[in-house]
């Protein structure tokens, strides 16, 4: 019995002792474990900001532009302001009770050196995503040439941009390798221009010779695929026919339209030239020697 009291007696001093230990240790360490559980805070805080901006970002983009390669990045552009935002919080920190976060900075800056060389490209293909979706050179179902490459666009994502060549085959080309050369975006084109040149022969009249380049304006003008104010003209005096010339624009620019437009406007060229008599030349070459002249076609 007595031996029972002594060792509750001793259980009650020495737990005592451990609560005397912690509140000492509580009281000796109190700024620094408030400051621990202010940044937690201000780590909570600031992480909800940037989730609340991501979600209010992505739900604008998605009303208006719901085709933005921009929605896929924004989980990722989120994810690196958070570590920016943490790393800013405990440099601070630490830096407010005298720990010299100077090596610690040096340390990341080494890493990230060290991760740079390694996967430079990797980097450059991210920068260059930026710098794509920043000038919004075009987007998914967009047609682009770029090199010897042209398609329609399938897939925008960090690494790479996928199109889908006019043989039907898929490519994945580097985002940095886009950022840094020429695109052509042909889907943003209003118009395209129709440039046609015809021959007529040298011995045409000179009433059916003015009927000739006539003839081109008066079927671009009457083509609903063809703006107006088409322009047709005597180009040139080439060395086995006159050349007549008409330039002309296209309602909107897609390929379909242009074929459409072209295919017609030389259809009514040839119907109209033959109701009235304008022959087309084709190359020859006249050789005279003797009483006789010789014409080779």
């Amino acid at each position: 019995m007595f031996e029972t009291w002594v060792m509750q007696v001793s259980d009650f001093f020495m737990n005592h002792k451990v609560i005397a230990a912690v509140v000492n240790f509580l009281m000796k360490h109190a700024d620094f474990i408030f400051g621990i559980i202010i940044n937690l805070i201000l780590i909570g805080v600031f992480c909800k900001l940037a989730d609340a901006f991501n979600s209010k970002l992505e739900k604008k983009l998605l009303e208006k532009h719901p085709d933005s390669p921009l929605i896929n990045l924004m989980p990722i552009i989120t994810r690196i302001a958070k570590v920016v935002i943490i790393f800013l919080l405990l440099a601070g920190f630490l830096q407010s009770f005298g720990y010299n976060v100077n090596s610690l900075i040096a340390g990341f800056g080494i890493t990230g050196l060290a991760v740079g060389f390694a996967a430079k490209e990797a980097i450059g293909n991210v920068f260059g995503s930026f710098g794509l979706l920043a000038d919004r050179v075009y987007k998914v179902g967009d047609y682009i040439c770029f090199d010897s490459y042209e398609g329609t666009v399938t897939d925008i994502n960090l690494r790479s941009t996928t199109i889908t060549t006019i043989q039907g085959f898929e490519v994945n080309i580097p985002n940095n390798l886009l950022a840094n050369n020429e695109i052509t975006n042909v889907s943003k084109a209003t118009e395209r221009r129709i440039d046609l040149t015809v021959d007529i022969e040298y011995g045409t009249s000179n009433e059916k010779i003015d009927r000739a380049y006539e003839i081109l304006k008066e079927i671009a003008d009457q083509n609903n695929l063809i703006k107006k104010g088409a322009n047709s003209f005597i180009e040139n005096m080439a060395p086995s026919s006159i050349q007549v010339r008409l330039i002309a624009y296209t309602t909107d620019g897609t390929l379909a339209t242009a074929i459409a437009a072209k295919s017609q406007i030389i259809r009514s060229i040839i119907h109209h030239y033959r109701a009235e008599g304008i022959e087309f030349a084709f190359p020859s070459m006249s050789l005279y020697g003797g009483d006789a002249n010789f014409k080779l076609k």
